[in-house]
């Protein structure tokens, strides 16, 4: 028997490996298996090559529990060691400088075996001692038998062994029993052995007898050694596109849009599957779907620095053997392949939406509003993509009409130009909410898009920037006439007083409603238009969507929002008001009005002749006559607004045309929209 310490330059490699690998400790698996498969895979490859001539026989892998024993084994029928190879690549670990391993590496698990050569090592995360039950291929080899129990001390000697190949036999440890359950073991396997290249057994398959599962004779095989990525394209169809679908996310309902088969092998070796699953919303719920491989092992879905960030919401597998199978994320920002990679997925995700988008455009335009979400999510993060995807990224009215961004462009620039050579898109984000703001916009002879997804708000911002003097704007922001200004407004034939009495009889009867401030204005919009209108701004309603995606923009999230009701001075209604308001307030209100103006024109006075002097110049007695003289204006205003307020809150007509503007933007509700239907039936009577 042989006995030795291990090739390192510190002996507490074992204890390192146990603190800073066990966060991610069911690696290990990961690394046994892989292990076995490439001693598999030599043993092909030389056979092919002819330098082993005897017979492959079953090169199944096996992966079996032993509770009583407390131990865990991988088996292989692949190249096997000698001692002299064992020594060589099992005992000495070329390893040096623990402080800056432990620096570098003590947060991943994955780069510390990766950069270390420790696969093998992993087994000591799990395991109290560790056995290698080994014989070469070579003709005549002595099998032999590696033994170390977690210390630097190792043993070898001879063993019996009929069959080439190595067993790997896990002590699992006291505080790791959790690896001899049977359960455990399966999970494991599924997740990161699923596709290996070579047959997989754990156990055998079961069936249903005598009221319970019993064992067959028929090896339980957990993987499939030929992926449908692994295959020829053109040898598929979709059935089994969507049949491997299935396999990869059980769990999902739907079925995918479509996918993009990858094949490359220049400048880098890449292959995969990328579905396009159907996602209406919630983004972050949909990630790490994608599932990385190297040569068919499972290394991660956490797939962001390799997938461009907007595909990280489609699903689906890439095999790339230029990525390591021990990632890092500094490794992933700096590596020249990874970022080829990013930029040839980009590609050719582009390529296959713009030919469908050209072979089949109705069945493009039947998935949009599942697409759009990933085409608009890309446009906004890549700018590369935006440059490829202007070209199919569409619009949709709100009749349910395509158009790409050009054709769109074409349909509304002689009609939707402003007098400043603007073009404005007037766009609706509810159709049924905004439908009387629609069917005024359609009177004019406008084409209204349908904005109606969770990014829409940041591509339309996105627009007006990519596009030549292009402004959207909703379709209820303003007044039709005001939304796309082609000739100075229509005056009021209402005088200033009027505008003013009209004004506050409807601002003081605007409900209070919370985290919202009303302002009222008065404009001519013709006899035909609707007596009051609620319209909101473009400018404020945006930033509070944005402040939705975009941090440091909470400010706007918490300020009110902001409504204009804008009374249409032309309609009979709106006149109505203003007459019975002056005829039953005129007498009382004259005076007030009176006194008001005298006041206001002292006002005047006094601050034209302050203004004339610096601050520091006037005295205590110019402060305090100005401050007496607003004082004096503010309480005949204040006088004016409440008898005006006084005379509204019993006006039925004012509070029936508010109600009903509220009710077409959706903000009538509760105990007001009971009383709206009450007071409705009484104006019937």
């Amino acid at each position: 028997m042989q006995k030795g310490n291990i090739g390192v330059t510190t002996e507490n490699i074992f204890p390192v490996i146990k603190k800073f690998l066990y966060s991610d400790h069911e690696i290990f698996l990961r690394e046994m298996v892989s292990n076995a498969i490439d001693a598999t895979q030599k043993l092909k490859t030389l056979k092919e090559k002819g330098d082993f001539t005897g017979e492959l026989g079953d090169l199944t892998v096996r992966v079996s529990l032993d509770e009583k024993k407390g131990t865990l084994t991988i088996s292989d029928h692949g190249i096997g060691m000698t001692a002299e190879e064992i020594d060589k690549y099992i005992n000495q670990i070329a390893f040096s400088g623990v402080n800056d391993f432990l620096d570098k590496y003590k947060d991943n698990a994955n780069a510390i075996i990766g950069h270390f050569g420790l696969g093998f090592y992993s087994a000591f995360m799990v395991s109290k001692k560790v056995e290698i039950v080994t014989r070469s291929y070579k003709e005549g080899a002595q099998a032999v038998k590696w033994s170390c129990d977690g210390s630097p001390e190792f043993s070898i000697e001879d063993a019996k062994k009929e069959e080439r190949g190595s067993d790997i036999i896990l002590y699992i440890d006291d505080d790791c029993k959790e690896f001899l359950e049977k359960s455990k073991i399966e999970q494991l396997l599924q997740k990161y052995c699923k596709f290996l290249p070579v047959a997989i057994a754990f156990g055998k398959k079961t069936e249903w007898k005598d009221g319970k599962q019993v064992d067959t004779d028929e090896d339980n095989i957990i993987n499939n050694v030929e992926p449908l990525w692994t295959k020829t394209p053109s040898t598929l169809k979709d059935e089994d596109y969507k049949s491997f679908y299935r396999t990869l996310y059980p769990m999902q309902m739907d079925e995918p849009l479509f996918w993009i088969h990858l094949n490359v092998d220049y400048p880098f070796n890449l292959t995969g599957i990328l579905y396009f699953p159907r996602i209406q919303s919630n983004i972050d719920l949909q990630r790490n779907k994608i599932q990385l491989y190297c040569n068919q092992v499972f290394v991660t879905d956490q797939v962001e620095g390799i997938v461009p960030e907007f595909l990280t919401l489609l699903h689906g597998v890439i095999d790339s053997p230029d990525i390591p199978l021990n990632v890092s994320r500094s490794y992933l920002q700096s590596d020249a392949n990874v970022k080829k990679i990013s930029t040839y997925i980009t590609k050719k995700v582009a390529d296959r939406l713009n030919s469908i988008f050209k072979e089949n455009r109705k069945e493009y335009e039947d998935k949009w509003d599942d697409l759009k979400i990933f085409i608009n999510y890309g446009m906004l993060s890549q700018e590369d993509f935006y440059d490829r995807a202007k070209d199919f990224a569409l619009l949709k009215d709100v009749d349910g009409k395509f158009f790409t961004f050009e054709e769109y462009k074409t349909l509304i620039k002689d009609n939707q130009t402003d007098k400043d050579g603007q073009l404005v898109y007037l766009y609706a984000n509810n159709k049924d909410e905004q439908y009387c703001y629609i069917e005024t916009a359609r009177q004019k002879g406008y084409s209204v898009p349908l904005l109606d997804g969770q990014l829409d708000t940041p591509v339309a911002q996105m627009l007006e920037q990519k596009l030549e003097k292009t402004r959207f704007t909703r379709v209820d922001a303003d007044i039709i006439d005001r939304l796309i200004v082609k000739e100075e407004a229509k005056k009021t034939e209402f005088t200033e007083e009027q505008t003013d009495k009209l004004s506050q009889v409807f601002q003081s009867q605007m409900p209070k409603i919370e985290k919202s401030e009303f302002h009222v204005e008065v404009q001519a919009l013709g006899e035909e238009a609707q007596p009051v209108l609620i319209t909101q701004s473009e400018y404020m309603r945006r930033m509070k969507d944005m402040s939705r995606y975009q941090s440091g923009m909470g400010f706007y999230a918490n300020m009110p929002d902001m409504y204009t009701i804008v009374l249409n001075s032309d309609h009979e209604l709106v006149k109505k008001v203003l007459s019975d308001t002056e005829t039953n307030t005129n007498e009382a209100l004259n005076p007030i009005l009176s006194e008001l103006k005298g006041l206001e024109a002292r006002l005047a006075a006094i601050r034209q002749t302050q203004d004339k002097k610096k601050y520091d110049e006037l005295t205590q007695e110019d402060k305090d006559l100005k401050a007496e003289a607003e004082k004096a204006v503010n309480e005949q205003k204040n006088k004016k607004n409440s008898l005006l307020a006084d005379y509204a809150k019993d006006n039925s007509i004012v509070h029936q045309l508010i109600d009903l503007a509220l009710l077409q933007n959706g903000m009538l509700k509760g105990a007001a929209l009971n009383a709206f239907l009450k007071r409705s039936v009484e104006l019937i009577k």
